[in-house]
């Protein structure tokens, strides 16, 4: 299997509920940088798995909707514990739409696994991987 990964990151404050999270039922922020790795079986016909440039552009817009915001306030997340893990599902459900409307070029309809991974820190993270 084939794979590239692109990188960014994101800055936003959140809380949770729940005594199990302890002191981050407060509010309080995180940074996290997030690898987007998108896969396939054989490269496309101009050698590659997809359009880094594309991949990279399109997961910067994305997460430019999530940057600086309290996630807490926004009407998509309402009632959900945004969670690292929580998060890299809406990522990667987001990218496999994009990929699916497009916007990642037409050498990306043959991607077939997209993994995404959120750094909470240099010691801890989480990802979710699916099928395309």
């Amino acid at each position: 299997m084939y794979s590239l990964n692109v990188r960014d990151h994101f800055m936003i404050a959140h809380s949770f509920r729940g005594a199990i999270f302890g002191p981050a039922q407060r509010l309080h922020g995180a940074t996290y940088v997030v690898d987007a790795c998108f896969q396939r079986r054989e490269l496309d016909d101009d050698g590659l798995v997809v359009d880094i440039g594309l991949a990279g552009s399109v997961l910067r817009e994305l997460l430019a909707e999530l940057n600086f915001r309290n996630l807490d306030e926004e009407p998509a997340f309402a009632g959900r514990n945004t969670t690292t893990e929580f998060m890299a599902r809406v990522l990667f459900d987001r990218l496999a739409d994009a990929v699916r409307a497009g916007r990642l070029g037409v050498g990306a309809r043959g991607l077939q696994r997209i993994k995404v991974t959120l750094h909470e820190s240099h010691v801890a993270w989480a990802a979710y991987e699916g099928e395309l």
